[in-house]
């Protein structure tokens, strides 16, 4: 496996925030890229928080994985203007790069885990009535690229994770979005597909998850299905360790895995 750390995915060459880490097998198969955005309720981890998991994905799958860093809210909220969309449109930067790289695949398969769950179905669903600045709409090209989207432990709905966990308020929700009585525009399960998207979706989550609640996965399970129910497949059974944890085990990687190869069936 050959490994390229630090990776710059803006003219700034000076951001740790803005780069990605890639994996790459010893045979190389240019047909897919596995793309992974960590979670971290929208103000921690790093890339090289999850180099084991990458090099799993690429053992199981055969394929290249690309892991990037985006921008965080502060910890301390010292930046009260760095809000939603701001980290996923670092993501929705890097996977254009990552497109116009010639050296890599032009076939994704995304994963999202935990927040990047929702900023994953933020991108690849029409956010546009949300209002949000910058827009988050993919190009025709990146749409077309992105084959299928693996999300994990998702934040979904801010209204019901903040009614279930109402300490999620202070603590992330509302440095990582701003102050509002309501969330509800930033719901995704409002969210209808993008015109001609033909991505297939797998849906996991942990029975085993105390910070995110299962009934998170299941209503954006139902979303997804009432809007195309041949492209959505949810797994709440099989997975039972804490949120974190489950990334370090060998059935996520398996999961993970075959929904890949099913692709190609």
């Amino acid at each position: 496996m050959t490994v390229s750390l630090n990776i710059n995915y803006t003219d700034n060459h000076d951001d740790p925030l803005r780069q990605f880490d890639l994996y790459l097998p010893q045979i190389h198969n240019n047909s897919v890229l596995i793309c992974f955005i960590h979670g971290g309720a929208w103000r921690s981890e790093d890339k090289k928080d999850h180099a084991q998991l990458a090099h799993s994905l690429v053992t199981a799958t055969g394929y290249s994985v690309a892991v990037p860093n985006y921008r965080l809210t502060p910890p301390d909220n010292s930046d009260s203007a760095f809000h939603h969309p701001l980290h996923a449109s670092d993501v929705h930067r890097f996977l254009d790069f990552v497109l116009a790289a010639r050296d890599l695949p032009s076939s994704f398969i995304l994963i999202g885990h935990s927040c990047s769950a929702h900023m994953l179905a933020s991108i690849f669903l029409d956010s546009t009535k949300s209002c949000v600045q910058p827009p988050l709409r993919p190009s025709h090209n990146l749409l077309n690229a992105v084959k299928a989207i693996i999300l994990s432990e998702g934040i979904y709905d801010l209204d019901s994770l903040v009614a279930t966990f109402p300490d999620y308020r202070a603590w992330f929700i509302l440095p990582a979005f701003g102050p509002a009585q309501s969330y509800q525009k930033y719901s995704v399960l409002n969210y209808p597909l993008l015109p001609n998207s033909n991505i297939r979706w797998l849906l996991l989550h942990s029975k085993g998850d105390t910070l995110i609640d299962i009934p998170q996965t299941k209503a954006m399970y139902h979303h997804l299905h009432s809007l195309d129910d041949t492209k959505v497949s949810i797994d709440v059974d099989r997975l039972t360790d804490e949120h974190d944890d489950i990334l370090r085990t060998p059935l996520y990687v398996d999961l993970v895995a075959k929904f890949t190869a099913s692709l190609l069936e």
